[in-house]
């Protein structure tokens, strides 16, 4: 796969801002803004540490992979398999991480459904991948803070659970009300998960 271009934000952090805060996730930046009747203003904008990936893996009998998952201090939730890049990472090289990790799957092929910067106030960029030829490989190996139930699912299935309330990829939620409104769309996205 072709190296992926990052998304450009949707707010620029100008070279003046001054961090005011850095978090283990964020860092916090604060700047004079002139307006156009002449005045300033104090500015405010966020960069996320770290970018995410989804993966909407695909098996060979043509089912689609999603999880159930606990994490401390949250409610349960349904989700596409992904997470965090981890620092000098690609994308694409998360997708497959974070696939092994959460699933025990490996993929042939990884196709770019979605990228985008889904926030004006947040310097964060969001990567949706479909993984063709999904095979389990091994024993998923979550992070000490994930308890995760994978699900196996047709394209109906995903489309159902992706627009439930408590699916959490809101990137993955917004393809699939996108699909469900649009028959173009919907055919677009089967032929792109290989179905």
């Amino acid at each position: 796969m072709a190296k992926i271009k990052r998304p450009k934000p949707k707010t620029k952090i100008p070279k003046q801002a001054k961090k005011v805060f850095s978090g283990v996730l964020f860092d916090i930046y604060q700047w004079k803004q002139k307006m156009f009747d002449g005045s300033t203003s104090t500015f405010e904008a966020i960069k996320r540490k770290s970018d995410s990936v989804g993966v909407i893996p695909v098996t060979k009998d043509k089912k689609i992979i999603l999880t159930k998952q606990i994490h401390p201090a949250r409610e349960p939730f349904r989700c596409t398999v992904g997470g965090r890049t981890d620092p000098g990472e690609t994308p694409i090289e998360t997708a497959k991480r974070e696939m092994l990790e959460e699933s025990g799957c490996v993929a042939k092929s990884f196709v770019l459904l979605y990228k985008n910067q889904p926030s004006s106030k947040i310097d964060f960029a969001v990567y949706v991948f479909a993984a063709l030829g999904a095979e389990k490989v091994t024993k998923p190996n979550p992070e000490p803070g994930e308890k995760i139930k994978v699900i196996k699912t047709d394209f109906e299935g995903f489309l159902k659970i992706a627009t439930r309330a408590d699916f959490r990829a809101r990137e993955t939620s917004e393809i699939a009300f996108r699909a469900l409104s649009n028959p173009k769309y919907k055919a677009w996205l089967k032929k792109k998960l290989g179905l």
